[in-house]
C-alpha cells in the first residue's frame, strides 16, 4: 500500500493544460447555475474571475499534480462566504462530476471526482458539524 492511486494515475496522465481547460469549463458551469452561481456573484466581481480561476487552478494543480503552487486558505474563503449550505456543495459536486466526465477519460474523472468528493467533505465537516449543538 502506501502510495495514493488517486494521484498516482492522475498525475501521469492530467495536465496543466487539461486541468486549466477543465476547471474554464466548470466554472463556467458554475457561474450560471441558479444556485451557486448568485453565491458567487456577490463574492468575486467578473473582473476577478482571471485571478481566481489562477487560483483554483493553482489549488487543484497542488492537489492533483502535487505542485505546491497553492499557498490559501480555502477553508476560510468558503467560511467567509457565510451563505454555504449543504445543497451548495451538492449542485458544485454533481456539476464537477458532470464536466469530469465531459472532458476526461472515465480513470481520470472518476479520480478527479473522488478527490473533490474528500474535500468537499473536509470543507462540509469545517463549515457544518457543530458537536453538543441539538440534533
Amino acid at each position: 500500500m502506501g502510495h495514493d492511486p488517486t494521484t498516482d494515475g492522475v498525475a501521469g496522465s492530467l495536465t496543466e493544460a487539461s486541468l486549466a481547460a477543465f476547471l474554464a469549463a466548470f466554472y463556467a458551469k458554475v457561474r450560471r447555475d441558479d444556485l451557486i452561481g448568485p453565491v458567487l456573484a456577490r463574492a468575486i466581481p467578473d473582473a476577478g474571475w482571471p485571478v481566481h480561476l489562477a487560483v483554483i487552478q493553482d489549488f487543484w494543480s497542488s492537489v492533483l499534480l502535487r505542485t505546491g503552487r497553492y499557498k490559501g486558505n480555502p477553508f476560510g474563503k468558503h467560511l467567509a462566504l457565510g451563505t454555504l449550505e449543504p445543497a451548495h456543495f451538492a449542485r458544485w459536486l454533481g456539476l464537477f462530476e458532470e464536466t469530469a466526465g465531459e472532458m476526461f477519460e472515465p480513470g481520470i474523472a472518476a479520480a478527479l471526482v473522488e478527490r473533490a468528493h474528500r474535500i468537499g467533505d473536509s470543507l462540509k465537516a469545517g463549515l457544518f458539524f457543530r458537536p453538543g449543538e441539538g440534533t
